[in-house]
């Protein structure tokens, strides 16, 4: 019998065009070789083109369906994505302190990258209260980095002074990506008594329009390493090499700015299972 991988849940929200959101997630999950599972805390109408709407699930549905899975199941890494509200996003925070689950990856959506807003304003103090100081890794880009903290964020000087302002609010380690900037870089700042611990990450930049969905799959790739028993330097480098080879493989899809290309390590030639099974 094959040994159960490891188990990474996923809670975020739903995406229909599965760019982004728990659907995203487990196809990530899945590349990475663990097991995945998913609480919905959104439904959206959206499309490659933008969002058009968000409807956060209930804080009583969230709280049933996050119970049910780790009384049931071994969860080794927890990926947090879009919250869309303060009540779902307390929920979260209340379940994660209750259960102790291990290597919590918080990726802080406000916003997407069309401007709809994702998280309201009391929703973003409850996470910076609750959340941040749970989390094993946050994964902020430079505009989320830059509302959380207050700071400019457009270079690499600005993404330490970032960093360390979020370890000052209670993140032990942060990952600030600037995949926007001139020259693509991320930032890992690790707590440390000393003073922060830093590393930066530099990659040739890609010029796609595929790039929907880089942030979920980015914090998604941590946990997948973290729960695979990497150490967070490790964790990030692998997830980022993910990314870089997600966006290269990239294909297009829809009118705006398509996803990337999650199962690109899968057969691209049509084969499927069927085809495999009818060779037996």
């Amino acid at each position: 019998m094959p040994s159960t991988p490891p188990v990474v849940l996923t809670i975020a929200g739903f995406d229909p065009s599965s760019g982004a959101g728990v659907t995203a997630d487990i196809k990530t999950i899945a590349a990475h070789g663990c097991y995945g599972l998913a609480c919905v805390t959104a439904l959206t109408v959206q499309s490659t083109t933008g969002v058009r709407r968000v409807d956060p699930t209930s804080r009583e549905l969230v709280t049933e369906t996050l119970e049910k899975l780790a009384s049931d199941v071994e969860i080794a890494a927890v990926h947090i994505g879009m919250l869309a509200s303060e009540g779902v996003a307390e929920t979260v925070a209340d379940f994660l302190a209750a259960w102790k689950l291990p290597n919590i990856v918080l990726d802080p959506v406000i916003r997407s990258s069309s401007g709809a807003e994702l998280l309201d304003e009391s929703g973003i103090k409850l996470l910076v209260k609750k959340l941040l100081p749970l989390a094993a890794v946050v994964t902020p880009n430079i505009d989320e980095a830059a509302f959380l903290t207050g700071l400019r964020v457009g270079n690499l000087e600005q993404m330490r002074l970032a960093a360390s302002k979020l370890h000052e609010m209670g993140a032990v380690a942060v990952v600030v990506t600037g995949g926007h900037l001139a020259e693509a870089m991320d930032l890992l700042s690790i707590a440390d008594p000393n003073g922060a611990q830093q590393q930066v990450f530099r990659a040739e930049r890609r010029r796609s329009n595929s790039t929907h969905g880089t942030g979920c799959a980015f914090a998604t790739a941590i946990a997948c390493h973290l729960a695979r028993g990497r150490e967070c330097a490790d964790a990030v480098r692998l997830a980022k090499d993910y990314v870089t080879d997600a966006l290269a493989n990239a294909y297009p899809l829809g009118r705006g700015i398509g996803p990337v290309n999650h199962l690109y390590a899968m057969p691209q030639d049509g084969t499927t299972i069927a085809d495999a099974d009818k060779k037996k």
